[in-house]
This record gives structure tokens, sequence and C-alpha cells, in this order.
């Protein structure tokens, strides 16, 4: 056995490498999705409704804060930084409560501000869950405003540069992993921003939502307490205009979470999207249709130096499906909560950070590996000059149209160039002879007989450069 615990080692050995290894991927989560970001949330939002109940004068005879006080507190909670966490560590040491430890220290503070004679307000007719619902609608809100949605901005960005320079270029497509009718692969990518992007507007246009409305949602503390007060209007203007979220009326202790599970599954599907996004990239790279440009000093293979490995794309893929399992989980379980309350939420909440994280750090990977690639226009060329037997279709759908119109001599197409490419490796003069024999309109004829694979690709570049557009009108407004 090991003489030295690791779990000993000061600064502290991360358990998991969203902490560890990738740390500089998912820092910025840090400060929206960690423990110590839900006891900032909380103390706004205890400061917040503080401040709500006081300047709106919604307990009669309690006087109002000035604005000394007013900003003293605001200070107080924007100012949360490592004494304030072990301040909050040492009321839970004793109240081993964590969210009585947010409002004992902050009727700390207001012994420092002066306005203590105030300090019955703090977390008046809250309920523990009306402060964590709203802390983690904030924390959730800015993880995926400020972190996830600009990471997923930057995959789209990359790619539809990529797609655009890469729009007319030919590309042998695979349907069912065969030769099948030519693409390009700029439109190839495109499909991928326009599914991406479908994703990413969803998940844009989110409600956070959030309630303050005591222990069984019914205000029954509130009214107990001030009879006279609009208080489902006092929670509403507070949630909506003080917060910033959408107000949820009606709910039972917690609020229900709902709005949590259908974000993380969008985010989930954006994942599984870039995720087919890694293995086609992965695919492609192995068909050698793209090169890989070599980072200085790097090592694809501890025995192997020619080895350039598609390192981003097999990380990209990993974490997405690790992101992916949670969220789905995360979902699942957090619409559930036996009768008016239990604490399955509570615990699993704690893990959004990571599954958030996971998301992330594939993001970044699939940008890097985007951005170390090299188009191989001779592999593309290659395949198609070798698999003239997927103009089959071509042919045989001009042959319907003119049998349609009455050219003679059409019947059934379909079985004819089954018959001539079915399973065979044909050549272009093998192509050009059928044609010939066919019987068509002679402008039918030149035009059959002058089409090449990497010419048979359709509106391919076209669409590739509409839906590139579409996406940069969407990102910019």
């Amino acid at each position: 056995m090991p003489t030295v615990s690791l779990a000993e080692v000061s600064p502290a050995i991360a358990l998991g490498p969203l902490d560890g290894r990738y740390r500089k991927d998912t820092a910025d989560l840090v400060d929206h999705l960690s423990e110590a970001a839900l006891n900032r949330n909380r103390i706004r939002v205890e400061v917040e409704w503080f401040i709500h109940l006081a300047q709106n004068s919604v307990i009669p005879g309690v006087r109002r804060l000035t604005d000394d006080e007013v900003t003293g507190l605001r200070a107080f909670a924007e100012g949360f930084d490592a004494e304030t966490i072990a301040t909050l560590a040492a009321h839970e040491a004793v109240t081993v409560h964590d969210v009585k430890a947010v409002e004992y220290t902050i009727k700390d503070a207001l012994v420092e501000i002066g306005a203590d004679d105030l300090s019955e307000l703090v977390h008046f007719c809250c309920t523990s869950e009306d402060i964590n619902n709203l802390s983690w609608a904030l924390g959730i809100q800015g993880a995926t405003e400020a972190v996830w949605l600009p990471r997923a901005k930057a995959l789209i960005d990359t790619l539809a540069e990529t797609a655009e320079a890469l729009a007319e270029v030919p590309m042998l497509a695979h349907t069912h992993g065969q030769p099948a009718t030519p693409t390009t692969m700029g439109k190839e990518l495109a499909v991928f921003v326009h599914r991406l992007r479908r994703q990413y507007e969803r998940i844009a246009r989110t409600d956070f939502l959030g309630k303050i409305n005591g222990a069984t949602g019914t205000y029954s503390a509130h009214l107990a307490a001030v009879p006279g007060a609009d208080w489902p209007q006092i929670a509403r203007t507070f949630v909506e205009g003080g917060l910033g979220l959408t107000f949820n009326p009606l709910t039972t202790q917690i609020e229900s979470h709902d709005w949590d599970a259908e974000l993380f599954a969008d985010i989930s599907r954006f994942n599984r999207i870039a995720h087919n996004l890694a293995t086609d990239m992965w695919t492609y790279i192995s068909m050698n249709y793209f090169k890989q440009i070599p980072v200085a000093g790097a090592t694809g293979s501890s025995t192997m130096p020619h080895k350039v490995n598609p390192i981003r794309f097999e990380n990209a893929e990993a974490n997405l499906e690790l992101s992916s399992a949670l969220l789905d989980s995360l979902a699942a379980t957090l619409v559930t909560s036996r009768m008016q309350r239990d604490l399955t939420d509570s615990t699993s909440q704690r893990n959004i950070g990571v599954a958030y994280g996971h998301s992330v750090l594939a993001l970044n990977n699939l940008v890097k590996g985007l951005g170390q690639l090299a188009i191989n226009e001779d592999a593309l060329a290659h395949d198609l000059d070798t698999n003239w037997e997927v103009l089959g279709e071509a042919i045989q759908s001009v042959m319907r149209a003119a049998g349609l119109q009455g050219v003679p001599g059409m019947e059934n197409p379909y079985e004819k160039l089954k018959e001539l490419t079915r399973g065979k490796r044909i050549h272009q003069a093998d192509l050009q002879e059928f044609v010939a024999g066919l019987g068509l309109p002679e402008d039918e004829t030149q035009r059959l007989t002058a089409l090449t694979p990497a010419g048979y690709v359709g509106l391919a570049a076209q669409l590739a450069r509409d839906e590139v557009a579409a996406w940069r009108e969407t990102s910019e407004s």
C-alpha cells in the first residue's frame, strides 16, 4: 500500500477530470454551477427579497431602507469571496443546514451595515426551496447564456465557415456505407449546421422559471403575517422584475423543475447531433477525405511516429456521451417529487455543472478538431472517378422523364440500369456506350454523356450556402 494518501496532499487533488486535467476548459462554469456559486446566488436572492419587501412597504410599520443600506447590502452580495465562504461554513457547522447558514450570514452583514433592526425580515415567510429554486435558476441561466451557448455558437460558426469553404468540393456519398449519389463536403457539413442551429434556437429561447410561495406553495405564512397584501403579485414582481426570471404561479413546496428537464433534453439532443458530427468527421479522416494538420511537438502514438490521431473528435465523442447520460438522468429525476416535497432533487442538481462541463469540453474539442483539418481533394476526386456506376440514378431518371413525354424505348429504365450497374464496377466508356444506344433526344444524350460523378451534385453548393446564410442571420439577431 502507498505510504502517502493523495487525499491528504495540499493543494487538494481533484477527484474528477473536469476539476483536474480539463479545468481550463470548464473553469467558467464554476461561477454559475459550483457549490460556492449556489451560495452566492442564495445570498443574492435573500438580499433582493429583503430589499423588495422593505422598499415596497409590504409589512405595515416596517421602515424602508436608506440608500446607503441598500447599497451596502448589494455590495455585500456582490462581494461574495473566500471570507464569505468561510463564514457560511462556520454557520453551517452549527446549523447543519445550508440555507439557514445563508440567513445567519446575511444577518451578520446587517449588523455591519447598521440595519440589524430589520434582521427578522431576512428569509421572511420563505421555505428553503423558495431560495434554492431561484438560486438554481439563476445559476443555470448564467451557465447556459454566458458559457454553454457561446461554446455552441463557436462550434456552429466554425462548422458554417468550413461548410461555406467546401460548398463546391464534390464528394462521393456513402449511404449504408456504399457508394451513392455524389454530394459536396460543404453540403454535408451544412446539414449539421442546420441540425445544430434548430437546437441552439430552442435552447436560446429557454424560460428559466422560479417561485417564492412558501412551504407548500399556498402563501399560508405570508397571508398569516400580512393578510391584506397581494402576495402572488408581490412574488411575481420579485421573480420577474427583481431577478429577471419567469414566474411559476402554481407549485408544491418545490418549483416543479419541468423547465429544467426541457432544457436538459434540448442540450442532450444538441450533444447527440454533435456526437454524430464527431463520428462522421472521424470516419472522413479515416477515409483520407481530410488530412490532419500536425501540431508542433505533439505525439500521435508512443511507438508509431507517423501517426496523427483524431483525438479531438474522439475526446468529444466520449464527453458528449457522458454529458447526455447525466442530462437524461437529471431530466428524468427532477420532474418527480413525492407529494409536496422530497430531497431527491437536491443532490441531483449538484451534478448539473458536471453535465454542462462534459458538454463544454466536447464542444471546445470539436472546434479545435475542425480547425486542424485540411480537405484532401485528390482522395475525394479518386473515389468519384472510380465509381461511375453512381450515375445510374441520373440516367434512369432522365429515361423516366423521357418516357413520360412519349419518347419510345424508355420502358423499365430502373431495371435496365440495375442490370447494368448493380454490384459492378463500370467505367465512363461503359456508361457512354449505354447512353448512346438508348435513343434519347440528342440534347439529352449529350448532357448525359458529358455528366461525371464530380458534376452530379445537384443543388448541393447552393443548399450549403443557403444554410450558412440562415445561421448567420440567426446568430446576428
